[in-house]
């Protein structure tokens, strides 16, 4: 059975290019736009892992991942947070709130946050 990553991202050329690229690997890619999009898939696809944004409409990427750390059926799934802010005190929150890493988009390519996700799933 191939494993599951879903990306949260609200851009939609980012979203696809990553959903792409692991499909093309083998993964079973789930796309979600919205921060509560994404905190319903992460409850009933548990995905392997999970790659976040922290800007998305509506609850904000942060809020996933309180919420999702809170609930006792998800909160073994690891989440990475992938996004724009990459200030230490942005990044300081993420991993307070148990996030598995923190990737800062300028500093990686698609390929280098494939690899990071295969990493973790592997």
């Amino acid at each position: 059975m191939s494993k599951k990553v879903l990306i949260i991202e609200d851009d939609k050329f980012l979203r696809e290019l990553l959903g792409k690229k692991l499909s093309s690997l083998g993964y079973d890619s789930l796309l979600a736009v919205e921060g509560e999009e994404g905190l319903e898939k992460i409850k009933t696809e548990k995905p392997d892992v999970v790659l976040l944004d922290l800007i998305l409409p509506g609850i904000n990427g942060f809020e996933v991942l309180e919420n999702s750390k809170k609930d006792p059926t998800i909160n073994e799934i690891p989440i990475i947070i992938l996004s724009n802010l990459g200030q230490k005190e942005d990044i300081e929150k993420g991993k307070s709130l148990g996030a598995k890493d923190f990737l800062v988009k300028a500093h990686f390519t698609p390929q280098e946050i494939v690899n990071k996700l295969q990493t973790i799933l592997n």
